[in-house]
């Protein structure tokens, strides 16, 4: 019964979120003057996508991987490669980044599934470094420090808008992470969430009540995979040019620090965590020589005072108001 109370209670939340969320998001585009800004939100919807990857390994599954911006990096040259060498449609290069996030996924969770803590971490760490290698040094199809350029964005209209203006894209985006908040919302909802839940709370447990943990961890990490090389794709059409350098093992970095920042575990904190991680040193501009310093004491901060992230401040600030609401219905009933 408090299963049942808390998914409808989580579910209440998530719509009253989408009801102040979604409004806001779809007219941006007519309130935003300056183009950049309007860049910066759809840096912070690609890192959507690729954030809720993570979360489903790093939050739900409870395996941290630091090959994330790996898979961002095989999705977009892999839809690169089909649409600017191979010159096949846009939406083409969406599904062979997909496709390209399952094998890869498969390759690297196939072997480094079977450990546990920090060798999985380092497991994925030597994945990412081997990728980032190829990318630099496989010039003949990658392009090496040169990279790729040309690559096109979709010749097709969105409400009106060009999907090759800035505006176009913004939407694009925008349906994209929507959908990715709303599949990994209803992906822990269901039966095969909550296996993978239960392997990040007792692995053994888990594995002794009937639940085949490897097939749930593999399914987390083949979705992780799937979820950041489709962010990578869109990436990649959005610059219309790709090398190497965004895919660096900072970049997962980033992207691990955002799902914690946020509220690893919940659908919202890499929402959170991906605002954070894009903004938060645009605005530190202003202090260059100290931007790194303030940056990584915030962080510290936030981990220690905010072990849940965000989203575990706002979660019980909400559990606050709520109980403090219903004492306040149930002694105006008792007064009546």
């Amino acid at each position: 019964m408090s299963l049942l109370r808390s998914s409808s209670r989580h579910g209440r939340s998530d719509l009253a979120i989408w009801i102040v969320l979604l409004p806001i998001l779809m007219t941006l585009p007519m309130f935003v003057e300056k183009v950049y800004y309007l860049h910066l939100v759809t840096i912070m919807l690609i890192w959507i996508i690729l954030t809720q990857g993570l979360n489903v390994i790093q939050g739900y599954a409870g395996y941290v991987s630091i090959c994330q911006a790996t898979f961002f990096g095989i999705g977009a040259y892999a839809s690169a490669l089909v649409t600017s060498k191979l010159g096949w449609p846009v939406g083409t290069g969406f599904a062979a980044a997909a496709l390209a996030g399952l094998l890869s996924g498969l390759l690297i969770g196939w072997p480094s599934l079977k450990m546990k803590g920090h060798y999985f971490a380092i497991a994925t760490m030597a994945f990412a470094v081997l990728v980032s290698s190829v990318m630099l040094n496989w010039k003949v199809v990658t392009g090496g420090d040169a990279g790729l350029q040309g690559i096109p964005r979709p010749e097709l209209e969105l409400w009106g808008f060009e999907l090759g203006s800035p505006q176009g894209y913004y939407y694009l985006v925008l349906i994209a992470a929507v959908l990715s908040v709303v599949f990994v919302g209803r992906l822990v909802r269901s039966r095969v969430g909550r296996a993978i839940i239960a392997v990040r709370e007792n692995e053994a447990v888990a594995a002794a009540i009937g639940i085949d943990t490897t097939r749930s961890k593999r399914l987390a990490f083949g979705i992780s995979a799937i979820l950041g090389s489709l962010a990578g794709a869109f990436y990649v059409h959005y610059i219309n040019f790709v090398n190497p350098t965004p895919f660096h093992l900072g970049v997962s970095l980033n992207a691990i620090l955002a799902v914690i920042i946020g509220g690893a575990g919940t659908v919202w904190g890499p929402v959170i965590g991906s605002a954070l991680v894009v903004f938060l040193p645009e605005y530190l501009r202003v202090a260059t020589e100290y931007r790194m310093v303030i940056y990584g004491t915030l962080i510290i901060l936030v981990m220690i005072f905010m072990p849940r992230g965000v989203m575990g401040i706002l979660e019980r600030v909400a559990d606050r108001v709520g109980r403090q609401a219903k004492s306040v219905i149930v002694s105006g009933e008792r007064l009546k």
